[in-house]
């Protein structure tokens, strides 16, 4: 199929992608392949969940994102008090002036933006994570029977830290499908270490100019929509998916130790961000490589491992490794 985009159009968006990646680069030192797999996110139009020990600069990259594209952007800290209404909005009663009837007026929370950063998510009762599933899925939020739409385009970039587990509540699996990537933060190399404590124990930075608006990024998530890609990728896509199915896989490993695998959602996911992957690398043909460079954030949060995997030392690494043996289809 032949892409209708113009050679021009296409490397101007390339070239907003790369300056926007090297803009945010500059805050964030040693963590450019998080940065990369945020982007892709977006790109693609999901959520991501961003998943390190505190202190690795998650919550500053969110911010350094929305500093340097032209969108709005909210904060909300979850915590255990937090209740539904302080994210989606309330309802408040007020009197018209000139007739003097009370009536109820809706109030928009902070979920009414277009990037959210949700920190420290798993800090907050199911009650309040669940305010989120409709938002995530259909870019609504309904309150007393009446739907209210988000504007577009509208992102989840959520935060949360995998070794506190003493008042945190674990995201339920349907929460968890929503996110597109889930993306984890490594500890910086000792070099870039010392890079990162010399600019920030100095004077204080300047914040980000915007460097992409939003009609440059919704031209991106149109291209990457259009984008086309081969049948057989698209299978082999498909069958990295179903080998994660212990009732489907031929991988020993996954049948052993897997409850769940991964659903239809993490295949589309798979080829969506295979195919950002491949526009922001300055290529307009999808290839093995794209699919196999997000394999794992796609997979991440998507498999519910049994309890002799805990006992065996059975890692999500380890079912990755095995899932990268898999050839494609002939």
């Amino acid at each position: 199929m032949q892409l209708a985009w113009s050679e021009s159009e296409v490397q101007d968006l390339h070239g907003a992608l790369i300056q926007l990646k090297a803009t945010i680069a500059q805050k964030m030192l040693g963590q450019e392949q998080v940065l990369e797999q945020v982007l892709l996110a977006m790109m693609a139009g999901g959520h991501a969940l961003i998943e390190g020990v505190p202190g690795l600069g998650k919550t500053l990259l969110v911010k350094s994102i929305a500093e340097s594209i032209s969108l709005d952007f909210k904060r909300i800290q979850f915590t255990p008090d937090l209740m539904p209404s302080d994210v989606i909005g309330t309802e408040l009663l007020e009197e018209d002036a000139q007739t003097g009837k009370r009536v109820f007026r809706f109030q928009k929370g902070p979920i009414f933006t277009q990037i959210l950063l949700a920190d420290e998510i798993n800090r907050t009762p199911p009650k309040t994570q669940s305010a989120l599933l409709e938002a995530m899925q259909e870019g609504s939020v309904t309150f007393a029977g009446e739907r209210h739409v988000l504007p577009k385009p509208f992102f989840v970039l959520a935060t949360q830290n995998p070794i506190e587990q003493a008042g945190t509540y674990p995201l339920p699996e349907a929460q968890l499908d929503r996110f597109l990537l889930h993306i984890t933060v490594p500890y910086p190399g000792a070099d870039q270490e010392c890079a990162i404590v010399m600019q920030t124990t100095g004077v204080a930075s300047q914040s980000l100019r915007a460097v992409m608006d939003q009609q440059q990024l919704q031209r991106v998530q149109q291209l990457v929509r259009e984008l086309p890609i081969s049948e057989r990728l698209v299978r082999y896509a498909v069958t990295l998916v179903r080998e994660t199915r212990p009732q489907d896989s031929g991988l020993s490993l996954v049948r052993d130790y897997l409850s769940w695998g991964a659903g239809t959602r993490a295949a589309q996911s798979l080829v969506l961000c295979a195919k950002a992957h491949a526009v922001l690398h300055g290529r307009l043909a999808v290839g093995r490589d794209d699919l196999r460079a997000v394999l794992g954030s796609v997979l991440r949060h998507r498999l519910v491992f049994g309890f002799q995997a805990e006992a065996d030392n059975i890692r999500f690494a380890d079912v990755l490794d095995a899932l990268l043996q898999i050839p494609m289809p002939a």
